[in-house]
């Protein structure tokens, strides 16, 4: 008896496990034209989301999560964001913040991560998830210049109306573990400030620049100031990559020399492979990993949770889109699900 109340889990899903391989429907799968096409739609759509979005997207991001996570105060967080923070005050700072980041769903889960992780309710920190990609600036002026003003007010506002619902759902379906939250950040000492608030707002407004303009698309008409932009687009990169090295020299106190040399190769590269700019890009981040990985101050410690979100997020985002690519398709195809 006691071995049926300890081990029954795991005896039905061996069963349904074994049940699933006996009754495999193969003929049906080989002789099924749309099975096949999800098969290679899935293929194919993370194959265009590694080249298009993990280097420029998802390494920044990462990089920007682990640095809101060792470099953010943890009582600023709490502050304003945390589970016993001002709920009006917590879910309208979380709810539109997003407005300045630029960033897709994506991009955004290693953020919400790294606020999460300092100290976030789950509540708010679900409200920047959720309004984040949906109110960036560049996503609102887009969908209001196709599709009309009304609705790219209507986008707005419904991104952040419903990102305060499903954050207050989430703070309520979890409440338990919010009242334990709030129980063990009661305990917290007083955070020590090792940098002046200016000095932390110019370093991550230039690695938000970083992935903003390395991203920048290209218009559908090359004319006028976004056309312009795209245009300079890396060299705006290239002054905000020099920038964060000054940064890393003189806030960081890291290696100047190594700094420079990563630098000049990753400046030489931009030049040499002029027509594939994700070269010198991948440079500069094995650069910069390779530079804060061996230090073991606080950039080291930068290093350490931006691996550590890698590590969690993106084996599951990469599997989350082969799904996507077998059920959906890409634009144009059609996977399980017929268009």
């Amino acid at each position: 008896m006691h071995f049926w109340k300890s081990e029954w889990k795991p005896l039905v899903w061996i069963v349904v496990g074994f049940l699933l391989c006996f009754y495999l429907p193969v003929e049906l799968i080989q002789n099924s034209e749309r099975l096949r096409n999800a098969f290679f739609e899935s293929l194919y759509l993370v194959r265009w989301y590694a080249q298009e979005h993990v280097l420029l997207c998802l390494i920044p991001a990462f990089f920007i999560a682990g640095a809101i996570a060792v470099f953010i105060s943890q009582d600023a967080v709490m502050k304003y964001l945390g589970a016993k923070a001002n709920k009006v005050l917590a879910y309208g700072v979380a709810s539109v913040s997003g407005t300045i980041l630029a960033v897709c769903s994506c991009t955004v889960l290693p953020l919400f991560a790294g606020i999460y992780r300092m100290g976030a309710g789950l509540g708010p920190a679900t409200a920047f998830l959720y309004s984040g990609p949906a109110i960036n600036v560049l996503a609102i002026i887009m969908t209001a210049r196709i599709l009309g003003l009304s609705l790219g007010i209507a986008r707005a506002v419904g991104a952040i109306a419903f990102s305060v619902i499903i954050g207050l759902l989430m703070a309520f379906i979890f409440r338990k573990e919010e009242l334990e939250k709030i129980e063990a950040q009661a305990g917290f000492p007083e955070p020590e400030v090792t940098r002046p608030l200016w000095q932390n707002v110019l370093f991550f407004a230039v690695m938000v620049g970083i992935l903003v303009f390395a991203n920048w698309a290209r218009p559908a008409d090359m004319v006028g100031t976004w056309a312009s932009i795209y245009a300079a687009k890396w060299w705006i990169t290239g002054v905000l990559a020099i920038a964060l090295s000054a940064m890393l020299i003189a806030w960081f106190e890291l290696n100047a020399g190594k700094v420079i040399l990563i630098a000049v190769v990753t400046a030489v590269l931009s030049f040499q492979f002029s027509e594939q700019p994700m070269v010198a890009f991948g440079a500069g981040v094995i650069g910069l990993s390779w530079l804060t990985s061996t230090n073991k101050d606080e950039a080291g410690e930068w290093f350490e949770s931006s691996w550590d979100f890698a590590k969690q997020i993106l084996p599951l985002l990469l599997l989350g889109v082969i799904v996507a690519g077998a059920l959906l398709g890409r634009p144009g195809y059609e996977g399980l699900i017929p268009s």
